[in-house]
């Protein structure tokens, strides 16, 4: 993240999503004024974007009109309040995070930048109860068990969301050392719809190749690019047995 924040200053040209986020993790060439010039865009707004559209039949009913979650307090959590405000037709975004101080400072960030309405931090097993239940979720946080007293409130608070009626679908972020997570296995567990992190890493990668090459999507070899991750997703799945 350090370095995504720091190539800012150096850029002649940034995408909406690259300013709007405040991060990049992309660059590439322009012509301008018979130029080369250097511009940045940051593709993992549109990696957690495309996860949800080419993972869920009908985010009508999945996710369109209802709150939604994202659990974290860091630069991928930025990404995900971005991509659920922009494009996914939520309504207000939960956050919860084992640290405070972390999702104030989140609202605060994504307000500064224009995209911090709806943004509530469900901080308590009291508000977590009396709130209606999401849509979507995006998990942004490493597949570690719960410690401290911040990581065991947060993620009862998580568990008590996705015990709610409804059942939609996350996106669970970590894929490093294997996308297949307690918190995952969790959401499964309780009904929900569970999209591996890897699908994210695809999609932001394939944006990626698109400033690079010039092709669209659709002319991009996708197909191979998901059989090629999924054969080492269940060589290190299988070598965790």
């Amino acid at each position: 993240m350090p370095n995504k924040v720091a190539i800012l200053p150096y850029l002649d040209e940034k995408t909406d999503e690259c300013r709007d986020v405040g991060a990049c993790n992309t660059v590439y060439f322009k012509e301008r004024d018979g130029q080369r010039i250097l511009c940045g865009t940051n593709t993992d707004v549109i990696g957690i974007r495309d996860s949800f559209l080419y993972n869920v039949k009908d985010p009508a009913s999945t996710y369109h009109d209802r709150p939604a979650l994202v659990i974290g307090g860091g630069g991928a959590a930025r990404s995900a309040i971005y991509a659920l405000r922009k494009w996914m037709k939520v309504k207000e975004i939960y956050l919860v995070n084992r640290d405070a101080s972390e999702v104030e400072a989140v609202i605060r960030d994504c307000t500064s930048r224009g995209y911090g309405n709806g943004l509530l931090h469900v901080a308590t097993v009291e508000q977590a109860m009396a709130v209606e239940g999401p849509g979507a979720i995006v998990a942004c946080i490493p597949d570690l068990a719960p410690r401290t007293s911040g990581e065991v409130l947060a993620r009862r608070i998580t568990e008590i969301l996705l015990e709610k009626k409804h059942k939609g679908a996350m996106l669970e972020m970590c894929y490093n050392p294997t996308p297949f997570t307690a918190l995952g296995m969790l959401a499964e567990r309780k009904g929900w719809t569970v999209i591996l992190g890897t699908e994210a890493l695809i999609w932001q990668g394939l944006e990626q190749d698109t400033y690079w090459t010039g092709n669209t999507i659709d002319a991009l070899p996708a197909d191979k690019v998901k059989a090629a991750i999924a054969e080492i997703v269940a060589h290190r799945a299988q070598a965790k047995l």
